[in-house]
């Protein structure tokens, strides 16, 4: 059996951690929104725009920009944390295929979900920092600059809560709505496939609301204004940094995030990918849509590991 999370690492004060989070957030919003606009960006990072084609899409200098503020900001605010730092960015350097990270406390970082929306100008990205022990989101922040809104969870203490660059804080807001019929989607503009779109049918919801970065989404659920978002896929599928910590301020919210067997995402476990049939919701329909949705794959694709 996997211990049970813990809420902070040892010597670590949870006020101290979330005043710095709080700044390399608002910080990274700077850059970003210094990026998107064409402007100098501040701490020293170079104004040019490049973009390249990494492994899994664009990459571009406002991503590396990011992932060096944020990673040099933890290192330096905390140089003897016992914990370990992965990020989108560094994963091909760090990450061996089939073989976990020797790390109990592990920050898991996606310096900005969404990268195509934010080089369209959609402004629907996100910065994802989540940190995980023995693999299990134990706290969450989600950024979303062009909203000026940053979404904090500590899962073992089931707090969640937005707050603005002014430090006021308001709580989550999950939506009353319980009826599948009634039930809001939030989906993406793109990664729609056959399957998916049978298994929408199948589900007969009720809405849908179009939303770029998986942190984006998750926030239209924390603010009442959807109820729950489906990740299907296989080899193409999310990673880690895109999953945990859009999960971990859900799931402090009282919302939840699993594979539609009820199963919970596992993260640093040798193999990066978030494959099968993931539902986040606000929670209160959410065993209804498991067993629904698990029963509708069967049909569509007889053997899909959702």
């Amino acid at each position: 059996m996997m211990p049970a999370a813990a809420c902070m690492p040892p010597g670590i004060d949870e006020q101290a951690l979330l005043a710095e989070l709080r700044r390399l957030s608002w910080g990274a919003a700077d850059i970003l929104l210094a990026y998107g606009r064409g402007e100098q960006p501040p701490y020293g990072f170079p104004p040019a725009l490049s973009v390249d084609e990494g492994g899994e899409g664009p990459v571009s200098a406002a991503d590396l920009a990011v992932n060096q503020w944020l990673l040099d900001g933890l290192v330096k605010a905390f140089p003897d944390a016992g914990w370990t730092l992965l990020s989108e960015e560094t994963a091909k350097e760090q990450l061996t295929a089939g073989q976990p990270l020797d790390a109990e406390w592990l920050w898991i970082l996606d310096p900005l979900d969404g990268t195509k929306d934010f080089l369209q100008g959609t402004g629907e990205y996100a910065v994802h920092l989540a940190l995980a022990h023995h693999g299990e989101p134990v706290l969450g922040v989600v950024l979303l600059p062009e909203m000026e809104e940053l979404w904090i969870g500590l899962v073992p203490q089931a707090r969640a809560w937005c707050e603005n660059r002014a430090g006021e804080q308001r709580p989550a807001s999950l939506s009353p709505r319980q009826a599948l019929g009634d039930l809001v989607l939030v989906a993406s503009r793109n990664h729609r496939d056959q399957r998916l779109e049978q298994l929408l049918e199948a589900l007969a919801l009720g809405d849908t609301k179009a939303i770029g970065s998986v942190g984006g989404k998750v926030a239209t659920i924390l603010r009442g204004e959807t109820d729950l978002y489906i990740s299907l896929s296989g080899k193409s599928a999310p990673k880690d940094w895109d999953m945990a910590a859009p999960e971990a301020v859900l799931r402090a919210a009282g919302g939840a995030f699993t594979h539609a067997d009820g199963r919970r995402l596992s993260y640093n476990d040798g193999d990066i990918r978030q494959a099968g049939c993931l539902i986040a919701s606000h929670g209160r329909s959410h065993q209804q849509l498991c067993d629904k949705a698990a029963g509708a794959m069967a049909v569509i694709d007889p053997g899909f590991p959702v």
